[in-house]
């Protein structure tokens, strides 16, 4: 008798046990961190539950999105996805990623859009787009005193590119076939402030950027640097959205337009740039030419 006591009560307390184990298990699961970037899997749960607004940019991307001389996020793109979420009633998460792996954020789940000089040219069947909210162009940068004016005399020259940036997509489609093969070198780097250090050494001669942050980076360096006038191509930037993600890209675009009619959109625009950028079409501007 004493035999099945002793039997039962071991049996109680393997059970006991197991069951703390399980419960400890669970603990751990919800506060360890999902990512290197941070994000923890509640936080992504609680994105795909509407309440937050998670945009993926490159952190090195400026006047569109950077680091700012307080430690914070901001720029253009910056800014006007912050507006877009606090109109949208939902939390802003700014998450800032590799750029060569914003595909595998976006089917993830990490990110829900891809918000930050965001080139659609090329790309129109690869993502759920909003309209095009930007003209763009990709230009050539050098050192004034190069010897450089034209694209034709980049021959033999090193080139230098952020890796899978627009400048590089441009560079490598069929339609300059002959001005990439006549670069003495195509270099790609994972940001463009490593590509102006390597300009500024000599270790490169020029690099193929888009044109805003070409501005932004040679404000008060116009003396050391020029613009070649001849471009590479003109593209149109616009949010990305993981293919099929129509309603969060429509509850977007429609904040978008509100904020193109109450003048917003334009307000962080000629903040940034100096001038209104949009090509959205507002409200007041679509009935006007009906």
């Amino acid at each position: 008798m004493k035999k099945i006591i002793a039997m039962a009560l071991l049996a109680g307390m393997t059970l006991s046990m197991t069951a703390c184990g399980n419960e400890k298990t669970d603990d751990t699961k919800t506060d360890a961190p999902a990512d290197e970037g941070g994000t923890q899997e509640a936080d992504v749960k609680e994105a795909s539950d509407g309440k937050t607004f998670t945009v993926g940019f490159d952190q090195d991307f400026p006047p569109f999105g950077y680091v700012g001389d307080d430690g914070e996020f901001t720029g253009f793109d910056i800014e006007m996805a912050t507006e877009c979420a606090k109109r949208m009633g939902k939390e802003i998460v700014l998450q800032p990623i590799d750029w060569d792996a914003k595909d595998m954020e976006l089917e993830s789940g990490t990110i829900d859009c891809i918000w930050n000089g965001f080139t659609m040219n090329g790309r129109e069947d690869q993502y759920t787009w909003s309209d095009s909210y930007m003209d763009n162009t990709q230009v050539v940068i050098t050192k004034k005193d190069s010897g450089i004016t034209a694209l034709s005399d980049l021959a033999g020259k090193i080139v230098e590119v952020q890796k899978e940036s627009s400048a590089q997509s441009a560079l490598e489609d069929e339609d300059h076939t002959e001005l990439l093969a006549s670069f003495g070198e195509f270099l790609q780097v994972a940001e463009y402030n490593t590509a102006f250090m390597d300009l500024e050494s000599g270790a490169v001669d020029a690099i193929a950027i888009d044109i805003g942050v070409a501005n932004f980076q040679l404000e008060g360096k116009e003396d050391d640097y020029i613009i070649l006038d001849e471009v590479i191509s003109s593209e149109q930037y616009a949010v990305g959205f993981l293919k099929g993600n129509e309603a969060l890209r429509d509850e977007v675009q429609n904040t978008l337009m509100e904020m193109v009619d109450d003048g917003v959109f334009a307000e962080i625009s000629d903040k940034y740039f100096g001038y209104d950028v949009c090509t959205l079409k507002g409200g007041e501007e679509e009935a006007a030419t009906e």
